[in-house]
C-alpha cells in the first residue's frame, strides 16, 4: 500500500514547468428580471465579477495546490487581462519568470454571464494562429533557460489549439528534455496530436483519440483501448497512454500491463477544467513514484472531485489524500 502521507508531503520537493497556451476564465454572476426591448434577449443585472486562471494555467494551479513548484512558460498579450492573469499567476504563487509578452497577440479571455447557476452566454477574446518564427524563438530561449536553471522533475505540455505549442516547439521542447532526462507528460489537441513523438505520458480523453486515429466504431471495452493504445505508440512510440473515459474512468497502458479504471461515484456540478488537474495529478504521481497504476488511480479519484465545484477549481490537496486513503488504503 502507498504511504500517502510521505507521498503528498514528497509533492514540494518537486518542480514542474508547465508550457502552454494559457488564458484568463472571467467569470460575471448577475439577474435577469426582464426582456430587452431592443432584441428578445434577457437583460442581465450583473451582481459580481471574478476572474480566475485558465488554460494551462489552471495546470500549474493544480501542481501548486499538490504543493509542487510550479513555473508557467507561455506567450501572452501586452494588454490588461495579461496583467490580471500575472497578478493571478503571482498570488497563487506560480513562477511567471519565463513568461513571453508580445504586442501581436492577445491575451485569451473567456467570458461567461451567469444568472441563477446558468450559463446565458460566453464571449472568447483570442488570437489564435501559431506563434511567429520570433515568438517561438522567444519562447525556445525561456524554455532553455528554465531547464537548465530550474532543473524541473517534469514538464507538461497543455495545447488548447491556440497557437503556443506550434509543431516546432513540441518537437524542441521534446528533444530538449530528452537530452536533460525529464519526464514529458502531454495534454493534447487535435491541431497536433501526432507530434508529441517520444514523451512519457501522453493523455487525450476517448473523443479526441477516437477522432485523431479515426475510429467510428468499438464499445471503448479493455480490448479497444489496447488497440488504440497500440496504434498511438506505431504514431508516437511514446511510453505511456493515459486515455482519460469521462463517466467511465480513465483507461493506462505501459507496455502490456494496462486496464481500465472506473470512476467513482460522484455529484457531479462541471466538469469544466478535470482534465488540466488529471494531468497535474498524473504528471506528479508518476515524477514521485514511477509508478502508472497508482499515478492513474490518483489522478482518476482527483478529476472526480473537481468535478464536484461548480467552474474551473484546483484539486484540494487534503482532500484527495483523505479520499486516495479512503479509496485506495
Amino acid at each position: 500500500m502507498a504511504d500517502f502521507n510521505k507521498l503528498f508531503d514528497g509533492f514540494s520537493s518537486l518542480h514542474v514547468g508547465i508550457i502552454g497556451d494559457v488564458m484568463l476564465d472571467t467569470y460575471m454572476w448577475g439577474k435577469v428580471d426582464r426582456i430587452s426591448p431592443e432584441a428578445p434577449v434577457p437583460i442581465v443585472t450583473l451582481q459580481q465579477k471574478e476572474y480566475r486562471i485558465g488554460g494551462a494555467g489552471n495546470v500549474a494551479l493544480n501542481c501548486r495546490s499538490l504543493g509542487a513548484k510550479a513555473s508557467i512558460l507561455s506567450v501572452t498579450g501586452t494588454d490588461p487581462d495579461a496583467a490580471v492573469l500575472r497578478e493571478l499567476f503571482n498570488k497563487n504563487g506560480i513562477d511567471t519568470s519565463y513568461l513571453v509578452s508580445s504586442a501581436s497577440r492577445i491575451t485569451t479571455n473567456k467570458m461567461r454571464i451567469i444568472s441563477r447557476s446558468q450559463q446565458m452566454m460566453r464571449l472568447d477574446a483570442e488570437i489564435t494562429r501559431d506563434l511567429d518564427t520570433a515568438e517561438e524563438e522567444l519562447l525556445l530561449e525561456k524554455v532553455r533557460l528554465f531547464l537548465d536553471q530550474e532543473k524541473p522533475r517534469v514538464v507538461i505540455l497543455e495545447d488548447y489549439n491556440k497557437g503556443v505549442l506550434t509543431a516546432n516547439v513540441i518537437r524542441s521542447v521534446i528533444a530538449d528534455c530528452q537530452a536533460r532526462q525529464i519526464i514529458v507528460a502531454v495534454d493534447p489537441k487535435r491541431r497536433n496530436f501526432f507530434s508529441y513523438t517520444g514523451v512519457d505520458i501522453f493523455k487525450p480523453n476517448l473523443k479526441e483519440v477516437r477522432d485523431a486515429l479515426n475510429i467510428t466504431s468499438g464499445d471503448s471495452g479493455a480490448h479497444d483501448l489496447q488497440s488504440i493504445h497500440q496504434a498511438l505508440y506505431k504514431e508516437l512510440q511514446h511510453r505511456i497512454s493515459f486515455i482519460t473515459l469521462s463517466e467511465k474512468g480513465v483507461f493506462y497502458q505501459q507496455g502490456n500491463d494496462g486496464q481500465i479504471i472506473p470512476s467513482h461515484i460522484r455529484n457531479i456540478a462541471d466538469v469544466s477544467g478535470a482534465g488540466d488537474t488529471v494531468i497535474a495529478v498524473a504528471s506528479l504521481v508518476y515524477a514521485a513514484t514511477n509508478d502508472v497504476r497508482l499515478m492513474a488511480e490518483m489522478a482518476n479519484i482527483a478529476g472526480g472531485l473537481v468535478c464536484e465545484e461548480v467552474g474551473t477549481a484546483a484539486i484540494n490537496k487534503e482532500k484527495l489524500q483523505q479520499e486516495c486513503e479512503l479509496l485506495l488504503g
